[in-house]
């Protein structure tokens, strides 16, 4: 049950749901300016890769992209048993596994300890990267849901952001507290988002999905946006729950014989697999995009690519931050109304574009082309912020039907994790021994992703779960909404005869119960 109805409802999911993924941001930029800082190096000298350093690229990539693989098994965790545990329960361990693996980096004196809290925090975050967009995509009426993703990862920024102005101000402390306190900031997140989850509701599908009637009505209750002049019984909730335990019937009995979570790799009548492969797919476009080439090394990028000092690299790391965050707020207005295609299609053609001029700059070495290759550093940002931030969390979630959606959304989040690990692991090697060359093959990606998206990926705006099913389960997927769709009903007997002695759904008028949004 919950304490909260109508729109402050709605906000605190948002809010929680940000507030979780704000963490995750924090932790993808605060390493970035510890690498190079006087004290981080003094400590681990091992991994120093400043002039005058004799530390190793290959072993400093692999301590900040062992992280990528403690949030890999926290996303194939969730992919076993996130589904028994539900989303709330995923989203407390998480944050608690989180906050321990904060704990080990903070106090860290030795490279082994170092790894074994990223691996840790990484497990953590693992877990709650796989369930938060479900939670909150599940929680969003239609036409808001895209709006409300787009919220969750614009925070996600301003955790990346925040994070490099942390470095930036602690940059000028000479102790140990220099990296130990940005570390240790993470705990503070993590406990925020536990606060907000202890409050809030379970998702109403999945405690439909695990006939858990009565709560799940009245969390479809108190999400409406004016639950206090209705009532839990209002024909509005008896609709909604029609329409959910529906689909569960349909996706079950096309699961049927395929052994639960093998269910993903069924290709029937629902199209299982396909839906599978087009979320792991956004979040690996998003990935080989080469977001994180410039999210976890923007200051060595600055220092060693274009030649910045230490001091300016970290300064100009803060900027590029808080353009990036702004960026980030464009698609909270755009996504509902354009689509999810068109902001995808724009975003890979123009980070195409910039990582081909980036590499041509690079390569001139002079100081005009080092100005023109940061101008493309902050544009490639923008780009991503406004096409490819937020729709591949987004789809993976709106694609998967209920049946499968918990561990559909585990391997997508798996495969995003999987591909960031290779992006962050070989970047530090790559600059050092190809150095421009590295960009080309990042503008190469993101002009493949153009075909990709146009002939692959349907365009769900303002379209209901329930609604996004019927997309797949034709003759051939549809890569848009048809208005005749828009006509076809379900008789209310046939409910009633299916789920009446469940549910106790009533009539919502004498005719035929449309598929409308929820």
């Amino acid at each position: 049950m919950t304490i909260l109805t109508g729109a402050p409802l709605n906000w605190a999911v948002t809010a929680t749901a940000g507030s979780g993924f704000l963490l995750f941001g924090y932790d993808q930029g605060v390493m970035s300016g510890l690498l190079t800082g006087a004290a981080f190096t003094r400590q681990f000298p091992e991994i120093d890769t400043t002039n005058g350093g004799n530390g190793s690229s290959s072993l400093q990539g692999t301590v900040v992209a062992i992280y990528e693989i403690g949030c890999f098994f926290g996303s194939i965790f969730c992919f076993l048993f996130g589904e028994k545990l539900g989303r709330r329960k995923c989203i407390m361990l998480g944050c608690i596994v989180l906050s321990i693996g904060a704990a080990l980096q903070a106090s860290a004196n030795t490279i082994p300890q170092m790894i074994v809290g990223r691996v840790v925090a990484g497990l953590g975050n693992g877990m709650n990267t796989s369930t938060i967009p479900v939670w909150h995509a599940e929680m969003m009426k239609a036409h808001k849901r895209g709006k409300g993703l787009a919220v969750e990862l614009a925070i996600n920024i301003f955790g990346v952001m925040m994070a490099y102005w942390v470095d930036y101000g602690f940059s000028f402390v000479t102790s140990e507290a220099q990296f130990r306190v940005p570390l240790a900031l993470q705990i503070v997140f993590a406990v925020v988002t536990f606060a907000g989850i202890i409050v809030l509701p379970e998702s109403p599908r999945w405690l439909l999905a695990h006939d858990k009637h009565e709560e799940a009505r009245h969390i479809l209750w108190a999400l409406e946006i004016n639950a206090k002049s209705m009532e839990p019984s209002d024909a509005v909730v008896q609709q909604q729950m029609a329409e959910i335990q529906h689909a569960i019937y349909e996706e079950r009995a096309a699961a049927e014989g395929s052994g639960g979570k093998r269910a993903v790799l069924k290709n029937g009548p629902q199209r299982f697999f396909h839906r599978t492969l087009l979320g792991i797919g956004s979040q690996f476009m998003q990935q080989l995009s080469g977001i994180n080439l410039i999210t976890y090394y923007a200051p060595v990028i600055f220092e060693t690519s274009v030649g910045l000092s230490h001091n300016l690299s970290l300064l100009i790391s803060g900027f590029n931050g808080v353009a990036y965050f702004l960026s980030s707020l464009i698609p909270i207005w755009l996504i509902d109304r354009l689509g999810r295609r068109k902001l995808m299609l724009f975003a890979a053609a123009g980070q195409a574009a910039c990582m081909a001029v980036l590499a041509g700059t690079v390569s001139n070495g002079s100081t005009s082309a080092g100005y023109v290759a940061t101008v493309m550093l902050f544009l490639f940002n923008f780009f991503f912020a406004v096409g490819l931030l937020a729709i591949p969390w987004l789809l993976p979630a709106e694609y998967a039907p209920l049946a499968i959606r918990t561990p559909a959304a585990s391997l997508a989040s798996a495969s995003n994790w999987i591909f960031t690990f290779l992006v962050v692991e070989i970047t530090p090697v790559s600059i050092n021994n190809i150095k421009w060359r590295t960009y080309i093959y990042f503008a190469v990606f993101n002009a493949c992703f153009l075909p990709l998206i146009y002939f692959f990926y349907p365009e769900t705006k303002n379209l209901s779960l329930e609604q996004i099913d019927e997309l797949f389960t034709g003759e051939k997927v549809l890569l848009h909404w048809k208005g005749s769709m828009s006509a076809s009903e379900m008789p209310n007997e046939d409910l009633r005869a299916k789920f009446g002695e469940k549910m106790d759904v009533q009539h919502v008028d004498h005719g035929t119960l449309s598929k409308a949004s929820l």
